[in-house]
């Protein structure tokens, strides 16, 4: 299988990870406000692989979805160590959280809020063998 190139010979840019619409991202700050904390905390969290960051236009964000209804996702900690666990880097993790998957509804992401989050769980430790 060989990479696609354009006509002009310029390598495509390789496509980012996360939610398409801009609105679907949250600075530092913005997490901050929504989880009621300090943004010493919220880069702590980050730290512990409590929530995801990834620079986007060289700002550091977070995909809205994941701290929906004022608090992180119950099970992204835990999935976030399982696929750190498996050698995820951050954006590898976003990647694998935003693929569509058509045995869940849409992606490992949309699952974890939902009644799927088990099963999103299960398949991120499966990484791991």
């Amino acid at each position: 299988m060989t990479d696609s190139v354009p006509a002009d010979g310029a390598a495509a840019a390789p496509e980012q990870a996360g939610p398409a619409d801009p609105a679907g991202w949250l600075t530092l700050p913005d997490v901050a406000e929504r989880l009621d904390v300090s943004i010493s905390k919220v880069h702590q969290m980050i730290r512990d692989r409590e929530l995801l960051a990834v620079r986007r236009d060289g700002v550091r964000r977070v995909p809205a979805d994941l701290v929906a209804n004022r608090q992180v996702l119950k099970h992204l900690p835990g999935v976030l160590n399982l696929l750190a666990d498996a050698g995820y880097d951050d954006e590898a993790a976003l990647r694998w959280l935003y693929e569509p998957d058509d045995t869940l509804p849409g992606t490992p992401a949309a699952a974890l809020g939902g009644d799927q989050a088990r099963e999103v769980k299960r398949r991120a430790q499966a990484l791991g063998f």
